[in-house]
């Protein structure tokens, strides 16, 4: 299995319920494929650094997970099929940035 992290961006106009619902299904479809969630983090609502669909911010949220490779593609077909996503990037992670990935974990669960 191997370590990846997905950080995507979802449609502004969403309701805190709608992102929610969303970021739920999300996770369970991960896990139902045999996925180990390490970490998850909501960044909320960013402004973006350019327009994306004539919309100027978006709400960022980011996964950290374990699984086998194939299922990365299943979970990016989901994203483009569903709307209210409006960006997304998944990387593989090395043991280096596993390794800045628990002390930035670590650093913003002392600053909560």
């Amino acid at each position: 299995m191997n370590h990846y992290e997905t950080v995507f961006i979802l449609n502004p106009v969403l309701s805190e319920d709608q992102i929610k619902e969303t970021v739920k299904k999300y996770e369970d479809f991960l896990v139902s494929k045999g996925a180990k969630m390490i970490a998850q983090e909501d960044w909320g609502l960013k402004k973006l650094a350019y327009p994306i669909q004539n919309k100027k911010s978006g709400f960022y949220h980011l996964f950290e997970y374990q699984v086998d490779g194939q299922v990365i593609e299943l979970l990016e077909v989901e994203f483009r099929r569903d709307e209210r996503f409006m960006r997304y990037l998944t990387v593989k992670l090395d043991k280096h940035a596993v390794a800045w990935a628990e002390r930035r974990r670590v650093r913003n669960n002392k600053t909560a």
